[in-house]
């Protein structure tokens, strides 16, 4: 695992695994994952990757391997030997698949940096299923629009490999499958899809929620963040999710808080300070309302 801040306010969270043998022999492994929020000026890439994955911005890259790149702030430019020599803008909620053995380069813009979520992956497997997709060839670059669901998988592929549990493996490859099964969904219905400004203000605002779910979040803020005021964020909301911006939110952390209590050995009151909740006490009471039953109890269930 690597998590590394730069002097500036740029960051990077990644992980890059290893695949057993019996990983290999499903044929379907997934390399790397990670998450980087460029800020505006800084440098790209940041110093920090291993040598197969670093590029020269001028020289570009070859991978061995396909990358499923999402831009979800900022805006860019990705170069490919396949395609103009001025490159192609890169605007937030674009999807781009990078595909073993061409050459290519992307950066954020200077003016407004990037966050991007990335995530690396090689097999039989998903040759067949690219291919059979139509997505083995040709264009590379896709704005499909924000999707809170697409960020969400990502984050659940960096939950798993920082896991360290024994057989990632499976796991990874199911939500790679997911994505690709998702960007191609998108890629079929998206006559008007992701042309809704309203519908990206509400994807974006669910995908700031989900990034920022471990502590605080001033709604009032958080519209102004996306121009609109608060009355018309909330109303436009509830009318996309079928829950007040506050209540999201608060479903998010017990989301958060029900796979925590599954899948970690972490204590309740660990799990209550990690997700920002004022005590263990204000943690009891909030998730027995909304789940009917004490941390404690979903606990020991699901172990069970």
């Amino acid at each position: 695992m690597n998590e590394v801040t730069t002097p500036r306010r740029s960051s990077a969270l990644f992980y890059y695994l290893i695949a057993s043998d019996y990983d290999r022999s499903l044929n379907a492994v997934v390399n790397a994952v990670g998450s980087q929020e460029i800020a505006a000026g800084d440098e790209y890439p940041l110093h920090v990757h291993p040598a197969d994955y670093y590029f020269d911005m001028q020289k570009g890259r070859v991978l061995h391997e396909y990358q499923l790149l999402y831009v979800t702030q900022g805006k860019g430019t990705f170069r490919s030997a396949a395609g103009p020599s001025e490159g192609v803008t890169v605007e937030k909620g674009t999807m781009i698949l990078l595909r073993p053995g061409e050459l290519h380069s992307y950066c954020p813009d200077t003016s407004t940096g990037w966050t991007e979520y990335y995530i690396g992956f090689e097999g039989g497997a998903f040759d067949r299923l690219i291919d059979r997709l139509g997505l083995g060839k040709g264009q590379q670059v896709w704005p499909i629009g924000l999707h809170s669901e697409l960020a969400q998988l990502y984050r659940r592929a960096i939950e798993i490999a920082a896991d360290n549990k024994t057989v990632p493996q499976p796991l990874l490859a199911g939500i790679v499958q997911h994505m690709i099964g998702l960007l191609n969904y998108l890629l079929r219905n998206r006559t008007g899809h992701a042309t809704d400004l309203l519908e990206q203000s509400v994807e974006k605002a669910k995908i700031i929620m989900d990034e920022r779910v471990s502590g605080e979040i001033d709604l009032y803020d958080l519209a102004s963040e996306l121009n609109l005021s608060y009355s018309w964020f909330r109303k436009t909301f509830k009318e996309y999710t079928g829950h007040s911006p506050a209540r999201y939110f608060q479903l998010l952390k017990l989301q958060r808080a029900q796979r925590l209590l599954s899948d970690t050995e972490l204590s309740i009151k660990e799990i209550a300070y990690s997700l920002g909740y004022k005590s263990t006490e204000h943690f009891f009471s909030i998730f027995k309302k909304h789940t009917g039953c004490t941390p404690t109890a979903y606990r020991n269930y699901g172990r069970k």
